[in-house]
């Protein structure tokens, strides 16, 4: 069943639709055995009717006090690329050993405040010449370090910093929308299925300039692994959101524009989809 967050309250589709209005996101995401409390607010609760044109105008990104967190070098693809962007910069050889390390590379990827849903526009910055989309599959966790659903990140990415210093990761990574996730939160009874792809498809004047897909099971390590590794010696007392890398990356050629259009789909989600402003 998919929960999204808009303007006018929780809304859960399941076989229907209903209206969660004596719930709050931040409490509902910490209920115990979440998928249980779901399928008992639909058997209580009257379902409605016409609610597509909420979710084509009204969606939010599906946080309210959660930070996003990303992962870093998870997919053979992503090492290799950061490899080669970092070459000239003597950073290289950092990506080859993070990949094959038994600690994940995790860092902080923004604020709720800063989080851009879908049909919202991201950002590339301003002193940037090499821009990217990073489609990931993105973790909802709870309080207590359980993983209670899924949704679609886009880890907006400066290539052309991050290359220039693997130091400047944070600034490549983390600035006013640069992190769009949405447009639900997949919650399921089983841990979700990773022999399913996840492509990207970016529109440019209404042609298509780009379009790729992987599996994400071609991710080297599990979303439990990274989700162990971020709850540490970090407390999250309203969960958190944790995107898992990419394995998609468009070429060197190629860098976002203005305008144009992106598309992230996961089958059993849905479609991220973002206007670069």
């Amino acid at each position: 069943m998919k929960l999204y967050h808009t303007r006018k309250g929780l809304l859960l589709e399941s076989e229907e639709a209903y209206y969660l209005l004596e719930q709050d996101w931040d409490g509902l995401l910490n209920t115990e055995n979440l998928f249980a409390a779901l399928v008992a607010i639909c058997e209580s609760t009257a379902p409605i009717e016409n609610y597509r044109e909420i979710l084509e105008k009204d969606v939010l990104p599906p946080v309210k006090s959660q930070e996003i967190w990303a992962s870093g070098v998870t997919y053979f693809n992503s090492k290799m690329e950061r490899q080669k962007e970092s070459e000239k910069a003597g950073g290289g050889i950092f990506y080859e050993m993070v990949y094959h390390a038994e600690r994940p590379e995790l860092f902080f990827k923004s604020t709720p405040q800063r989080a851009i849903g879908s049909g919202q526009k991201v950002r590339i910055r301003k002193d940037s010449t090499w821009d990217v989309p990073e489609p990931e599959l993105t973790l909802v966790i709870n309080n207590n370090a359980q993983i209670v659903g899924y949704t679609i990140g886009n880890d907006m990415s400066s290539r052309s910093i991050e290359g220039e210093n693997p130091l400047y990761l944070t600034q490549a990574k983390v600035y006013d929308g640069s992190a769009a996730v949405g447009p639900c939160v997949l919650v399921t009874a089983e841990p979700f299925s990773l022999e399913r792809a996840i492509s990207l498809t970016i529109f440019r004047k209404g042609a298509t300039v780009f379009h790729e897909s992987i599996l994400l099971s071609q991710m080297k390590r599990t979303p439990e692994d990274l989700v162990s590794y971020l709850y540490r010696e970090c407390s999250f007392p309203l969960g958190c959101l944790l995107m898992t890398g990419t394995g998609i990356i468009p070429s060197t050629d190629f860098t976002l524009q203005s305008q144009d259009e992106i598309h992230i789909h996961i089958e059993g989600i849905g479609t991220l989809i973002n206007e670069v402003a």
